[in-house]
């Protein structure tokens, strides 16, 4: 079992003839992701890497049956249409990787997907990785290094930072832990499955037996989880290492949605609401594969 993606998910991808597009869809396919087909609109008939390319979703599903998982590589500006149009065809996850999304938009994309009982990760993502499972986005840049970077086991790991969700989880796995999901929640101010919403999937997933979660100032996502621990919706061991610790108040550090206004976001804020939840927070990154080690040890 793993949250978000697996070897079952039909997996379409939005902009599928640009760059990335390109790129993307041949890492996802060599991961083992079952990506069904692609939309750019203007380029129907057109194939990318054996895969055919339609004008529109809808007229995708005609074709190729319904679909579970869109991964959307458009321009910013357009990635609101895009992911519109997948919603109301039936899609119920999107991976939003573009950033500079208009939050505007994103709060669009957010009120359809719950109209549709549906869930998207990012704007701003890498993306999501089960091991031995499949990809949705770029983590890994290639199969072979994917492959080779990220064993299969039972911790998973949630990040605000793309790049320290591509090394804490090679740091793991080197450390000889192995991970269950990785996901890039993205790093946005407003994104569609915040720390909170990855937690809780961790928490209901059999394969997953302690959580990593990497976590920024800014925005509240690691003191929902803490709240979410007190109250008992989690259960399950988390080790965090939150950055910014430097960071003065009203400085915007990393991200977008990395800003400390006043005491709302703050590192000592986080720190302390997730310590009182009885999470296990590193002040040193280098530490969390001992950390994670060790807790694993006590749990069994």
């Amino acid at each position: 079992m793993a949250i978000i993606i697996t070897k079952q998910n039909r997996v379409i991808i939005q902009g599928i003839t640009g760059r990335e597009g390109q790129a993307r869809a041949q890492l996802m396919m060599e991961y083992g992701t079952q990506v069904i087909a692609g939309v750019t609109p203007g380029r129907a008939g057109e194939e990318v890497h054996g895969l055919m390319v339609y004008d529109t979703v809808s007229e995708l599903v005609a074709a190729k049956g319904p679909v579970d998982t869109s991964v959307i590589f458009v321009p910013a500006h357009l990635v609101k249409d895009a992911a519109i149009e997948a919603l109301e065809n039936g899609v119920k996850l999107i991976v939003i990787v573009p950033d500079r999304v208009p939050v505007h938009d994103v709060l669009e994309i957010s009120a359809h997907a719950k109209k549709h009982n549906a869930n998207f990760v990012g704007p701003n993502t890498l993306g999501v990785l089960s091991v031995d499972e499949g990809i949705l986005g770029m983590i890994g840049g290639k199969a072979s290094s994917a492959k080779s970077w990220f064993k299969r086991g039972n911790v998973g790991v949630t990040s605000r930072s793309g790049g320290i969700t591509s090394s804490i989880s090679y740091y793991l796995s080197q450390a000889g832990i192995g991970l269950s999901t990785i996901c890039h929640v993205g790093g946005d101010a407003v994104i569609g499955m915040p720390h909170n919403k990855v937690v809780e999937l961790f928490q209901n997933d059999p394969q997953t037996d302690l959580i990593v979660m990497f976590g920024e100032i800014g925005t509240s996502q690691e003191e929902t989880v803490a709240e979410m621990m007190k109250a008992g919706k989690i259960t399950k061991p988390v080790v965090a290492y939150i950055g910014g610790k430097g960071a003065k108040k009203g400085t915007r550090f990393s991200h977008a949605g990395a800003i400390v206004e006043g005491n709302k976001g703050s590192w000592e804020g986080k720190v302390t609401a997730l310590r009182e939840a009885g999470a296990h927070v590193v002040e040193n990154f280098q530490e969390i594969p001992a950390k994670v080690k060790e807790v694993l040890a006590q749990k069994k």
